[in-house]
């Protein structure tokens, strides 16, 4: 598949994108590669492969959640407007991971233009708030919230690695022109979510636990 996504909606949506990358980021840089991703998970041939492997969809919502979001969220400096507790906000991403990647659900959103758009909606904008909870805050609640987060991604990821029968029907007659089965191509989806997915979680965890590190530094200096 060598088509590009030109909807106009989404190009003005991009077009948008990228005048606050230029007129409002905070990280020019961040905010840049976060414009530069999403253009690759909406407008270019990954978008389109989507509909036919079910692993492209999953590549798809890793980069959304895990690499686009954390860069928007930096580079937009949002991490100063993180509310909440970092659980709360693993637990409503992780629940809309789960919720997304269901069976039923997943057909939905694969058929249906309102029920795309609402899974790209809520997955996006559950992944901001929590990276600018992971992001902009040091301590127990990020830590916690990235160690949730890299948690449920990887029992998620399993689930679907270890499951013996295809579980998405959208996709049993479309996988076989680019050389799998739906099962493999399903367990190659779940290797995805279980294994490069993790990275940015894990990423998250050394970093909090660095942070914590050094403010225990000076404590121990004066004991």
């Amino acid at each position: 598949m060598t088509v590009w996504n030109l909807d106009p909606v989404l190009l003005a949506g991009l077009g948008v994108l990228a005048w606050a990358c230029h007129a409002r980021a905070t990280r020019p840089g961040a905010a840049w590669a976060g414009f530069a991703l999403a253009v690759l998970v909406f407008v270019s041939p990954l978008c389109n492969l989507t509909s036919a492997l079910f692993s492209a969809r999953v590549l798809h919502h890793v980069l959304l959640t895990a690499a686009i979001a954390p860069l928007l969220v930096r580079g937009f400096g949002l991490e100063r407007f993180a509310i909440g507790g970092g659980l709360a906000a693993a637990g409503v991403h992780a629940v809309l991971m789960w919720l997304w990647h269901m069976p039923g659900a997943y057909a939905w959103g694969l058929g249906s233009v309102p029920g795309y758009w609402l899974m790209q909606a809520t997955l996006l904008l559950s992944a901001l708030w929590l990276w600018s909870v992971i992001l902009g805050r040091a301590g127990g609640a990020a830590l916690g919230a990235a160690a949730a987060s890299f948690i449920q991604m990887g029992m998620l990821g399993a689930v679907i690695v270890f499951a013996s029968v295809p579980l998405y029907g959208a996709h049993l007659l479309t996988t076989a022109p680019w050389g799998l089965t739906a099962l493999e191509d399903q367990q190659l989806a779940g290797l995805l979510m279980w294994v490069p997915a993790a990275g940015p979680y894990m990423a998250a965890i050394l970093w909090q636990v660095m942070v914590l590190l050094r403010e225990d530094e000076p404590a121990a200096g004066h004991a």
